[in-house]
């Protein structure tokens, strides 16, 4: 029946009848949803970033996982600042100290349980 509308479909990609598995960055089980380690793992090694675009970059992936991190924007604030217009391109203690508590914060990041 997919064949007569042209619909292929990916076996690799394609999970049934499984317990848990991976969606989207999230491993998703029955009544929880949590990080993918493997991901969070490779966020975790990062050194700090020095550039305009190794900040972008760094909050684009951390922001990802926003919804298992409390106070997110409030913890990424002072890196956002950096990114404003005409900002001079400073490092200082909150920069590193946000940077730090943000990887932090991903690698210890709760597991959301599913609403009844």
């Amino acid at each position: 029946r997919c064949e007569d509308i042209n619909l292929c479909l990916n076996w690799e990609k394609s999970h049934f009848m499984v317990k848990e598995g991976i969606v989207l960055g999230h491993k998703i089980s029955k009544n929880e949803i949590e990080v993918d380690k493997a991901k969070v793992n490779v966020i975790a090694k990062l050194p700090h970033p020095t550039t305009v675009k190794g900040i972008c970059s760094f909050l684009g992936h951390a922001s990802f996982y926003r919804r298992f991190i409390q106070d997110f924007s409030k913890i990424a604030w002072p890196m956002t600042c950096l990114l404003e217009k005409d900002t001079p391109f400073f490092f200082f203690n909150e920069f590193i100290e946000a940077f730090q508590k943000l990887k932090r914060k991903l690698t210890e990041a709760p597991i959301l349980i599913a609403p009844d």
